[in-house]
């Protein structure tokens, strides 16, 4: 497809660390997609937590892989043209997408994205929403999966109460719903002017973490959890091991080396209590799984703000301060 400009308007950055600050308004050339790869011309894209920690350096040497780096990978788009391997997309399809993370791309106005994690965007869900997707409710679901959690209607009996901490984030927020769609008891932490969003989505106890309580990861009714899905930070093993239940399991979104240890330390004791670290695997299949609960209304993205291109610097400095409710969007089109 012959496009009238050959260069497009992005967003990026060209060393570690700088925040916000260091982001740089640039014109770069559009890129051109591989055989396996589409170019999308973005409507949306949302920032993810990952995105400025890669600019920290918290993952060198491996991402970026150099610089300048174009950062964000959660984008919804319009397909404008095809690689010469793609015969399931037509130009003009309106997808949501998770671009690589080594590539990056999704501050920019066209971004390349592979075909194994691209998905049709169905009318009912809007690109905003779209966007908010891929990387927090696939972490969500992979999450409960590894709690032991099921959504294939097998006849395994699934962990029955579980603890989501920072059920306001944006993990959480899935992680409340899709617990609730396969139908287990949820007890959850956020912060007090939270309470009522969390319980709207499905929570049956929530505790402001700030309370003694809440700190303590207490069920209000004294139940102890078969799983925790933990999506918050700097709580240590003694305060959930009192809570789990003979064989419970907390499963850790953000694993550090000081959780991995323990990991491995109550394999080797055969402990019946366990931490599982989980590391994001993005699969095709997942993203459709969500998208489609999105279209049927089950799934609903929670949007903090809405920030076009032109000021990414404010969408970036809210993800880092930490206390979006909602998922932070930077809309494309909004600038024209």
């Amino acid at each position: 497809m012959a496009m009238a400009s050959k260069t497009m308007r992005a967003v990026q950055y060209d060393k570690y660390g700088g925040g916000a600050a260091g982001l740089k308004h640039v014109e770069v050339p559009i890129p051109s997609p591989k055989k396996d790869e589409v170019l999308l011309k973005l409507e949306a894209a949302s920032i993810n937590p990952v995105d400025w920690k890669i600019q920290k350096g918290m993952l060198r040497p491996f991402l970026p892989p150099k610089f300048p780096f174009i950062p964000v990978a959660d984008v919804a788009g319009e397909v404008i043209e095809l690689g010469s391997a793609v015969s399931n997309f037509k130009v003009g399809d309106k997808v949501v997408a998770m671009l690589n993370f080594q590539n990056g791309g999704g501050l920019a106005e066209y971004a390349v994205a592979p075909l194994t994690l691209m998905v049709a965007r169905p009318p009912e869900v809007g690109p905003a929403e779209g966007a908010g997707l891929p990387a927090a409710a696939i972490t969500a679901l992979q999450a409960l999966k590894a709690a032991g959690i099921k959504f294939d209607n097998s006849a395994n009996r699934p962990p029955s109460n579980i603890l989501i901490t920072a059920a306001s984030g944006g993990v959480g927020r899935y992680a409340v719903q899709l617990a609730k769609l396969a139908g287990v008891h949820i007890t959850a932490t956020c912060g007090a002017r939270n309470v009522d969003l969390v319980k709207s989505l499905g929570a049956d106890e929530v505790l402001d973490y700030k309370t003694p309580e809440g700190a303590a990861l207490k069920s209000p009714t004294g139940k102890k959890f078969d799983a925790v899905i933990h999506c918050a930070t700097g709580i240590p093993w003694s305060t959930f091991e009192p809570n789990l239940s003979a064989n419970g399991k907390v499963v850790d979104i953000t694993p550090t080396m000081k959780s991995m240890v323990t990991s491995f330390i109550k394999k080797l004791t055969m402990s019946k209590k366990r931490l599982v670290p989980l590391l994001l695997v993005p699969k095709g299949e997942e993203l459709k799984f969500v998208v489609d609960l999105a279209k049927e209304g089950k799934l609903k993205t929670v949007i903090d703000s809405r920030h076009p291109l032109s000021a990414a610097e404010a969408a970036w400095a809210k993800s880092m301060d930490g206390h979006a409710t909602g998922k932070i969007i930077v809309e494309m089109q909004s600038d024209s």
